[in-house]
């Protein structure tokens, strides 16, 4: 029988001081971290992922997205809505159109990052 490493368990008794004082003061601002896991929050859901995935190659009104995803123009909608309220997308009308497109290279950057760690954790 294996036995089983536990990794997350310290056994020692001496908390290094220094270092957690210097870490302490290298972190962000508790709003801040929770600002960031809001903002994860809304990456976690794979409807929401696709559409900016989506827009990352084009601006697309609510009927290209739901044509593209094969969904309900009103689930779009409300996944937009989601993404709009994180700033992650903007609008822009022409006549009674509105076309959704990423809010700025931000947007992108994180996506890329996250599809090449979970690209690189599967593979």
């Amino acid at each position: 029988m294996r036995e089983t490493v536990e990794l997350d368990r310290c056994d020692c008794t001496v908390i290094h001081e220094d270092t957690v004082a210097e870490v302490r003061g290298l972190m962000p601002e508790e709003t801040s971290l929770l600002d960031l896991a809001d903002l994860f929050k809304v990456f976690g859901d794979s409807t929401r992922v696709k559409i900016i995935s989506a827009l990352l190659h084009a601006e697309l009104c609510v009927c290209d997205i739901a044509s593209l995803l094969g969904m309900t123009k009103s689930s779009i909608s409300h996944q937009l809505r989601a993404l709009r309220q994180a700033k992650l997308v903007k609008t822009r009308r022409a006549g009674k159109v509105i076309y959704y497109a990423l809010d700025d290279d931000h947007v992108a950057g994180i996506f890329a990052q996250g599809l090449a760690h979970a690209t690189e954790v599967r593979g």
